[in-house]
């Protein structure tokens, strides 16, 4: 259901009870009490002005990385792909990238202008700002460490500009200033050669394509890897390759990564994650902690269970 956020001088799209399932990449969770596409950064910065300071916020990229309950969001959902998508070489060396450009356009960008560092970028399946709020990597490199500065946004649409010396950075884990979110961030790269570039980018596609189940419906890697192991090592070794709960299955080509077969819902999503990390503790002795966000209402409480 549309709204019209034009009553209130806003210039984006504000959805009623949007679908979930429309936009995340599992294919799965309820609807969203609203959900905000925002015109621009300005945009974006006048409708969380607007919104009541107890009000739920949660940020939307191209919906890698997440699993929305059945039940839906009780909240604002802002959808910032196709959206804050700014895309431009600052000078020799750096390039300013706003939080709704899909990390493989950041990688080909880079290439194209002859800037190494970035090329791992490709293999990440969601936003900038997605990568930027959790150091999002692959290949052996990460976001942060090319990141010089970034751009950010409170809940009283007020902006600034920070350092990474500001942030506490770990390996998918990043901690900074409270009540802020990444709107946008100055990339500092090396020079390189497009052609190599290039060749690289798609050797890692490659190397992707044929290590993860890249075809069927999954939200990326579901746990962090342990310190000095891997988690689809520790997953497989326990026979749950192929495990299934309704619809949701541990893919046979990956350990770490659940695939949606078709209809799966997110309980059995859950669920599944829940019996995976039991199974490898229980084995191992091992603690897996999740990669993916959990957000949202189960069913049952959800609008008096409807």
């Amino acid at each position: 259901m549309m709204a019209n956020p034009q009553q209130t001088g806003l210039r984006g799209t504000l959805l009623l009870d949007e679908s979930m399932a429309r936009h995340t990449s599992w294919r799965i969770g309820g609807p969203a009490d609203r959900y905000y596409k925002p015109a621009d950064i300005e945009d974006l910065a006048d409708f969380i002005a607007t919104l009541p300071a107890d009000e739920n916020i949660y940020w939307l990229g191209l919906g890698s990385n997440l699993l929305v309950r059945d039940g839906g969001i009780r909240g604002t959902v802002i959808a910032t792909s196709g959206r804050l998508n700014g895309l431009s070489r600052l000078d020799e060396n750096r390039v300013r990238v706003e939080a709704g450009v899909p990390c493989a356009k950041v990688a080909r960008f880079c290439a194209r202008e002859g800037l190494a560092g970035a090329e791992f970028l490709t293999g990440i399946p969601g936003t900038m700002g997605g990568a930027l709020a959790m150091n999002a990597g692959c290949f052996g490199s990460e976001t942060w460490s090319f990141v010089e500065s970034v751009e950010t946004l409170n809940r009283l649409g007020h902006r600034h500009e920070r350092r990474p010396e500001e942030y506490a950075i770990a390996y998918r884990s990043v901690k900074g200033p409270e009540g802020e979110w990444f709107m946008a961030a100055n990339l500092k790269l090396a020079s390189g050669d497009t052609e190599v570039l290039m060749t690289r980018m798609r050797e890692l596609l490659e190397k992707r394509g044929s290590s993860q189940p890249t075809q069927l419906p999954n939200a990326g890697s579901v746990f962090r890897n342990p310190e000095g192991d891997h988690a689809a090592r520790l997953i497989e070794a326990c026979g749950l390759k192929g495990v299934c709960v309704g619809a949701a299955c541990v893919a046979d080509k990956h350990a770490n990564f659940i695939i949606n077969t078709g209809g799966a819902s997110a309980a059995d999503v859950e669920v599944l994650i829940e019996k995976v990390a039991a199974e490898v503790e229980k084995t191992h002795g091992v603690t897996l902690h999740r990669e993916v966000h959990i957000i949202g209402e189960p069913m049952a409480e959800s609008r008096g269970g409807l």
